[in-house]
């Protein structure tokens, strides 16, 4: 049910808060197309996002999170399998319906976080849809094996969650020891050790498991800062449990850097190295499929880096690319942000892909976009 509450949150009578409702409203203008003079492919999104967490007792904490979704345009009428692919639902659960399924719309309904949240002293215990985050670095996340993200969707600042229990366990305060096991809906299990610590004021974590009941998998992360300038990095190896003794395993290997300056721009740059990219269908494809963790790269090295500079307190500008030598190819983004008030933002984007990125066929693909949104 399409539901929009607009208080954000309720106290109890001694003031203390016991629950939070929030969440926001966007339509999103898109238009995808080879060159100006080639037929436009427009498409329209209705976007609604409800989250809502009560506080029970101060060491127990649930957590619900839907997002509703209307699909309209071109898109939609011309690929029929859209609207499956959209509900489909790679959680141990189903938590994703099209409530109405028609030629040229379709409304979607997916329930992402769903957890109860227990936590005492220097333990915490989480079980339900959550996400669980172990990434490091800004663009690419080798180490984030459980829910994986493409940067490319960018309507999607939450990010994809698992159904899954995590333990975590704080000796000292610069410390963290996890343990993760999540069940996809084919009943697939990845598990996963974790363990986070400070040295030399750079923060250290390594981690070990198993992925979907197939694969080994040994990682490590870091990230800390030298002067002014921050600096980031994860790894990842794969080892197929059929396979152990050989070299058939894939690997990600990310690192990168980033610095704010005094007029609080930012400049970005991160490379990604990989033995055994993935083969994608199109592009349209990482904007709305399941990502493994092993698809995060689709050429042995690729690199990226951006610049952003807030032009008012209100108004930011961004600048992107990325560079897929293996494709011969390129994506370049530019994008602008303006706060119209509180809670009222505008985003205009634009992305381009050059590149060799399917059947050998080169491919040249143009995505504008147009936002409005509200938060509540």
């Amino acid at each position: 049910m399409l539901v929009l509450i607009s208080f954000t949150s309720l106290y109890s009578q001694d003031d203390q808060k016991k629950v939070d409702f929030s969440g926001y409203v966007s339509s999103l203008t898109s238009s995808m197309f080879e060159s100006v003079k080639d037929p436009f492919i427009i498409d329209h999104l209705i976007h609604n996002r409800l989250n809502f967490k009560a506080y029970i007792t101060p060491n127990l904490t649930f957590s619900a999170e839907a997002r509703n979704r209307l699909f309209m345009g071109d898109l939609v009428r011309l690929s029929r399998n859209y609207s499956e692919m959209i509900a489909s639902d790679q959680g141990l659960a189903d938590l994703s319906w099209n409530l109405a399924d028609e030629h040229s719309f379709f409304l979607n309904t997916t329930i992402d976080r769903l957890w109860l949240d227990f936590n005492s002293g220097k333990f915490q215990a989480r079980i339900g849809r959550q996400r669980i985050n172990w990434g490091q670095a800004l663009v690419w996340n080798p180490n984030d094996i459980f829910n994986a993200y493409s940067y490319f969707d960018f309507d999607y600042v939450e990010r994809p969650g698992s159904d899954a229990i995590r333990l975590q366990y704080y000796p000292g305060s610069s410390s963290t020891i996890e343990l993760a096991v999540k069940s996809n809906h084919n009943k697939e299990i990845t598990a996963a050790a974790l363990y986070r610590f400070n040295k030399w004021s750079y923060d250290f974590q390594f981690l070990a498991g198993v992925l979907e009941n197939d694969e080994l998998s040994a990682g490590f992360g870091w990230s800390g800062a030298m002067g002014s300038v921050s600096f980031r990095g994860e790894g990842t190896w794969f080892q197929p449990f059929k396979n152990l003794s050989d070299t058939s395993g894939t690997g990600l290997l990310t690192f990168g850097a980033d610095k704010f300056f005094k007029n609080n721009s930012m400049i970005q740059a991160q490379v990604l190295i990989c033995n055994n990219p993935y083969e994608f269908g199109d592009v349209t494809s990482l904007y709305s499929r399941n990502m493994s963790v092993k698809d995060l790269a689709f050429s042995k090295f690729s690199a990226f880096a951006s610049y952003s500079y807030p032009v008012t307190p209100l108004f930011n500008a961004a600048i992107s690319g990325m560079w897929f030598p293996d494709r011969e190819g390129f994506f370049t983004g530019l994008s602008v942000d303006l706060s119209a008030s509180e809670n009222i933002d505008f985003t205009v984007l634009w992305q381009h892909f050059d590149g060799v990125f399917a059947s050998g066929a080169r491919t040249k693909i143009n995505l504008a976009f147009l936002r409005i949104k509200y938060s509540f």
